[in-house]
């Protein structure tokens, strides 16, 4: 599962962290494998700026799910300072962690400029991603300079990513590979089978690993599943184009069916809405489609609630 930590209208973003925690809840009494929190920067509507830290509060209120970052922006942050940050998290929490590595900054370029980050740093990724995994693995590429805590953890990376660059890293690097189909979806068939192609196994990987992204919106009947799938894709395309504005439905309507909101719709292609017994089965084709080892899914529901019911009926009719 990905969580973006939405804040909703009229919410603080501990509203948000709170529903994160019953939301990890859920997915960990009903057999999630993982949650991956994403590091985005000056927006407003999503609170994970500092994924280590939410992990680390999540983590502290559960017991067995895996939590990692979906991912952490490498480009933002010296490579010691995450092997810190997660060395500590694996110390808390071993066994439980994993490292999700992404190469864009996760923002606009005028806060980019704020993060105090060089520009060319984005270019720097692939040694970048390197010096990071020597620090973990206690074999530290930077000349009398280890990772405490960190060095040894191992914790386990995975390259995100939305082009054919990242899977072409991941195969380089034998690392398991994430595709951002749930927003991204063009190139994921080409990248998933350049991935596989090019692939060389590593210390961590003997075989190519895939994990495919997706939305998802299950209810008790198919048509309280699509009337809540209108409401994500409005919402979606208001939080996209519009910031800190009321629109009435009309201008919502209006906004949707433009240029601009198709696009955005357009990005939301891997959406599955319906019952749980029809999520579970669109999304095995999907993952027969997309090649993939691994489905994330993002319940896109507004409401907390409402989330952790589709949680439950995806998880219930794929066990079945």
């Amino acid at each position: 599962m990905l969580d973006l930590a939405l804040v909703r209208r009229g919410q603080r973003p501990r509203d948000a962290f709170e529903a994160s925690v019953t939301m990890a809840r859920a997915a960990e009494a009903n057999g999630y494998e993982r949650i991956w929190y994403a590091e985005h920067h000056n927006m407003g509507s999503i609170a994970s700026a500092a994924p280590a830290v939410l992990i680390a509060h999540v983590a502290a209120h559960t017991s067995t799910i895996r939590l990692g970052s979906g991912g952490v922006m490498l480009p933002n942050h010296s490579p010691l300072v995450i092997a810190e940050q997660f060395g500590t998290l694996a110390e808390l929490h071993p066994g439980r962690i994993d490292l999700g590595l992404g190469r864009a900054p996760g923002t606009d370029q005028v806060t980019w400029r704020a993060l105090r980050r060089d520009p060319a740093a984005a270019e720097r990724f692939p040694q970048d991603v390197q010096e990071l995994q020597g620090f973990l693995r206690g074999e530290s590429l930077v000349p009398k300079v280890k990772a405490h805590p960190g060095a040894g953890t191992d914790v386990p990376l995975y390259i995100l990513g939305s082009s054919l660059f990242g899977a072409q890293l991941a195969a380089h690097l034998g690392l398991p590979y994430a595709f951002a189909s749930h927003f991204a979806p063009q190139a994921l068939r080409e990248a998933v089978a350049r991935y596989r192609h090019e692939f060389k196994p590593s210390d961590q990987l003997a075989e190519p690993y895939v994990i495919a992204g997706a939305n998802a919106v299950a209810a008790e009947s198919e048509d309280d599943a699509q009337a809540e799938l209108e409401r994500v894709v409005r919402s979606r395309v208001a939080r996209f184009l519009v910031k800190d504005r009321e629109l009435s439905d009309e201008q919502i309507d209006q906004l949707v069916a433009s240029p601009q909101g198709q696009q955005v719709v357009g990005m939301m292609r891997y959406t599955f809405a319906g019952t749980g017994s029809q999520v579970a089965d669109q999304l095995r084709d999907f993952a027969v489609q997309a090649d993939a080892d691994e489905i994330m899914l993002t319940f896109a529901s507004a409401d907390v609630d409402d989330r952790v019911r589709s949680i439950e009926l995806v998880a219930e009719a794929a066990a079945s």
